[in-house]
């Protein structure tokens, strides 16, 4: 099911938005304001793990298109968000071990729409990103994933790391992307396989990084340390392409 990507201004508007399940990515509060109806607000918001940012009323002003928030402005997804059963389940109807790429607190929607479209193409049953501190899908990420995200899965999670956790329990390794990991070349990237990915300035976070079974290098030879997110993802995806297309 596909949403145009808009914003919800004001308290009731806000309230029924939360209640009718509508895919809100991002909930912005009035910083320090704690009257009766922004409290049920922020009540709601917390019962349904939607993540809330306080705001001053310049950055609210600036948002609103309406210029009655009220003190509260929902951002809602452009589209609707999968579970991470449908992306097992995906892999399953092919007939094919889980290809997963996670995402782990990529900001630029312009990354996060080329990743989607790089494991479109390269076979990937689904993409997981984090719920905090990460874009979600916004109608720059559709546009820039070229139609991908009609069929390519995303799922948004509360905690990735146990989210990695609860898939290896259903036997999926995990392979982390770090400069100073083994080179890709020589690591088993075949089977049951999830692909994490960090963001450019900070990388997967320790705790991810932790999770993980490997930690894989793509060789650099040129002067500069590293390269773009999407484009680092989109060469390991292809040597996992690779490592299962000699396998078979």
């Amino acid at each position: 099911m596909e949403y145009e990507e808009f914003t919800i201004e004001g308290r009731n508007a806000v309230m029924e938005a939360i209640r009718a399940k509508r895919p809100i990515d991002r909930l912005f509060i009035l910083d320090g304001c704690n009257d009766g109806p922004v409290l049920s607000i922020k009540r709601e918001a917390k019962k349904n793990d939607i993540f809330v940012k306080f705001v001053d009323k310049d950055r609210l002003d600036a948002m609103s298109t309406t210029g009655h928030h009220q003190g509260v402005i929902a951002r809602c997804a452009a589209y609707e968000y999968a579970q991470v059963e449908d992306i097992l389940d995906n892999a399953r109807k092919k007939g094919e071990d889980p290809f997963i790429i996670l995402l782990d607190n990529i900001e630029d929607p312009h990354n996060l729409g080329a990743i989607i479209r790089s494991a479109n193409l390269s076979g990937a049953h689904g993409v997981i990103i984090p719920k905090n501190r990460a874009v979600g899908l916004t109608a720059t990420v559709a546009r820039t994933s070229a139609g991908a995200l009609n069929y390519t899965p995303v799922a948004k999670v509360t905690n990735l790391a146990r989210t990695i956790d609860d898939l290896k329990k259903q036997g999926i390794w995990f392979a982390c992307a770090d400069m100073d990991g083994d080179k890709m070349y020589g690591c088993n990237l075949t089977g049951p396989i999830g692909l994490v990915i960090g963001s450019e300035g900070d990388g997967v976070s320790r705790l991810v990084r932790e999770k993980c079974d490997y930690v894989v290098s793509i060789p650099m030879k040129g002067e500069i340390d590293s390269l773009n997110a999407s484009v680092a993802a989109g060469v390991l995806m292809y040597e996992i392409v690779r490592q299962r297309d000699i396998k078979k």
